[in-house]
């Protein structure tokens, strides 16, 4: 379970991005992933949930975006879908060449207050 350790990073990520910008607390972290990022968003956002406790994160939920598959299908052109399926999906072609769906960052960190505001992530990560 790498679930773990990816979140692991994202919380070290969101702690030292709101020590920066002087917030006691998080209230979300909202998180791009890739179809082909190989995790599994439950566990993703259940390790989450366990190992924020004791951080500025504690109690913010995990909002997990899934991104589609893009590729390059000779016969189509750009294609984009949201299955993991290796053909094209407008022509069925097999010989697309698959260019996003590895993604996985952090795409805002949003903190309370009266003016809240969604932090820049610092640093965006990518599985490959």
């Amino acid at each position: 379970m790498h679930e773990s350790s990816i979140v692991e990073g994202i919380l070290r990520i969101v702690s030292e991005e709101a020590t920066r910008h002087g917030a006691p607390r998080i209230s979300r972290v909202n998180l791009a992933v890739g179809l082909l990022a190989c995790v599994e968003e439950r566990t993703l956002t259940a390790c989450f949930e366990l190992l924020a406790e004791g951080t500025p994160a504690e109690g913010a939920p995990l909002d997990v975006q899934l991104l589609p598959l893009r590729g390059d299908c000779p016969t189509c052109g750009d294609v984009e879908t949201r299955k993991r399926k290796f053909s094209c999906p407008s022509c069925g072609g097999d010989a697309v060449h698959w260019t996003g769906g590895r993604e996985l960052y952090i795409a805002s960190i949003e903190v309370p207050g009266p003016d809240a505001t969604d932090l820049p992530a610092a640093a965006q990560t990518t599985e490959g």
